[in-house]
């Protein structure tokens, strides 16, 4: 009498379990990078901390008299470290794009492409590591904002929720600046995609109010995505009102994450797959 020995099925790791694996695994390759070569971490660390000295000990006891919260140089330190913490945010868009542009153009994901790794991975790594070195020079300018008068009287609360704020910000616009730096053909062109992102908080009420402007420009200010954002930081770290403009910020970041992951995605598989 014949026996038949059962064989046990194979248990398979689910996809997903996969992606993660290697996400963390090119999230740790970028850090790598950041950590051997400084000098893009420096630039965005030195560009906010000029701005923050240069309005605060130059333009601030000029400027603090036409802000609406009273003169001097205090009043005017207040309102403008939100736009400097949120100009840093948005620092972190020219890294990634000049990161993803040097493996576009070295070669390296042709090599990436033989080697059975999740293809979304070698984004993903590029937009969590850029998060992280983001959320790293965010504290620094926030210290040195503490040094030069900033006096906040936000919660443990408002402060987290103030982070999670610019932190989706930086996923979003990590996302877009990865399909830029993947659509450039060298990395001068990378580095100068984004500059518009990181610029366009100036356009907004980061330094002055809107109502300071010239009609077109106040109107443009009014509507851009950054003013939603900054009013929002600026009322949760000092209490001022935010109304709907909590609601729009997160709209804006959520509609900057999505254009920016479907753009980089189609860019990417356009790209692999020449």
């Amino acid at each position: 009498m014949s026996t038949v020995t059962a064989t046990p099925a194979k248990s398979a790791t689910p996809a997903r379990s996969y992606a993660l694996r290697d996400s963390m695994t090119m999230l740790r390759r970028n850090l790598k990078h950041v950590q051997r070569y400084p000098s893009m971490t420096i630039s965005m660390v030195v560009m906010p901390l000029l701005m923050l000295l240069l309005f605060v000990y130059v333009f601030g006891g000029a400027l603090g008299t036409g802000i609406g919260a009273g003169a001097g140089r205090g009043d005017y330190t207040n309102y403008l470290v939100p736009g400097i913490i949120l100009m840093t945010a948005t620092s972190g868009a020219v890294s990634t794009a000049v990161s993803v542009c040097t493996d576009m153009t070295e070669g390296i994901v042709n090599r990436f492409r033989t080697m059975s790794i999740s293809r979304g991975s070698i984004l993903t790594g590029h937009v969590l590591g850029s998060v992280i070195q983001v959320a790293a020079i965010l504290a620094l300018v926030t210290g040195v904002s503490f040094a030069v008068g900033f006096r906040p009287n936000a919660s443990p609360i408002e402060w987290i929720a103030a982070l999670g704020l610019l932190l989706f910000l930086a996923f979003g616009l990590s996302w877009l600046s990865a399909a830029m730096g993947m659509g450039a053909k060298t990395v001068e062109a990378a580095s100068n995609g984004p500059l518009p992102l990181t610029l366009l908080p100036f356009l907004g009420s980061a330094v002055v109010t809107p109502d300071s402007m010239p009609t077109v420009l106040r109107w443009f200010a009014e509507y851009q995505p950054f003013t939603p954002i900054n009013e929002t930081l600026r009322g949760l770290l000092l209490g001022t009102p935010i109304g709907n403009d909590g609601w729009i910020a997160l709209a804006w970041c959520t509609v900057l994450a999505l254009l920016g992951y479907l753009w980089s995605r189609a860019v990417f598989n356009r790209e692999v797959m020449r």
